[in-house]
């Protein structure tokens, strides 16, 4: 054997070892995570097999959460992935995001900032640009749902009342409460962070949909500018 390592490709491997077939025969919840990737990128590349190129994804990113949080730029970077295939994977989080949110969502009352917290610390804890949502509710604060405003920069979120309240309004909501994160891992609000909120609190006065908190959210934590004293 030469110095090269010896990669086995994935039509070298016994039918019953193949993720997409075992996924057929098996159901979906047999496999591994890795395995489940696999089959979303269904091919592999000239040094390594999709099952490599899967483990390796899994292993740069440190899982689900890193891979969910991992930009196009970043995932199109890897070798043998590419834009195609890094589209894919993005449309996948964003699709079982979403699925996660509806579920959870539709059920869920609001009851305390550690609400909010738990249900888009997922979403939120693990981007690298600043996300802005809002969360819709009825008048006995279920979550209708949640809904991306804006993502900003780096470093800050730009957010205008019209697009804020046009959705609100749009979704029969009776009051809302608006969340982002900030990259840094820090959730410390910024002067801009409680410019904004005031000024969402005011639009939502006039308009009648009531702006019930903020919460920015950091890695493994949180702050509630209601319980801050800004709103």
């Amino acid at each position: 054997m030469d110095s090269l390592e010896y990669r086995v490709k994935m039509k070298e491997l016994p039918e019953e070892m193949r993720p997409r077939e075992r996924l057929f025969r098996e159901g979906a919840e047999a496999l591994t995570t890795t395995e489940l990737l696999a089959v979303l990128l269904r091919i592999g590349s000239s040094s390594m097999s999709v099952l490599d190129l899967a483990a390796v994804l899994m292993a740069r990113s440190g899982g689900l959460p890193g891979l969910m949080g991992s930009s196009l730029e970043e995932l199109s970077s890897v070798k043998g992935v590419g834009p195609a295939k890094a589209a894919q994977i993005k449309a996948a989080m964003e699709l079982g995001r979403r699925l996660s949110t509806t579920a959870s969502g539709s059920k869920m009352t609001i009851k305390s900032p550690a609400d909010i917290h738990n249900l888009l610390k997922d979403k939120l804890g693990h981007c690298d640009r600043e996300h802005f949502q809002a969360v819709f509710l009825n008048t006995k604060h279920h979550v209708i749902t949640v809904e991306t405003v804006s993502v900003g920069s780096l470093n800050s979120s730009l957010v205008h009342p019209r697009e804020l309240f046009r959705n609100s309004i749009k979704r029969s909501a009776a009051a809302l409460i608006i969340a982002h994160n900030h990259p840094s891992g820090d959730p410390t609000p910024s002067v801009e962070d409680i410019e904004i909120t005031r000024r969402l609190v005011e639009a939502g006065n006039i308009i009648g949909i009531q702006v019930l908190d903020h919460i920015i959210i950091g890695e493994n934590c949180y702050v509630s500018l209601k319980e801050q004293g800004v709103i």
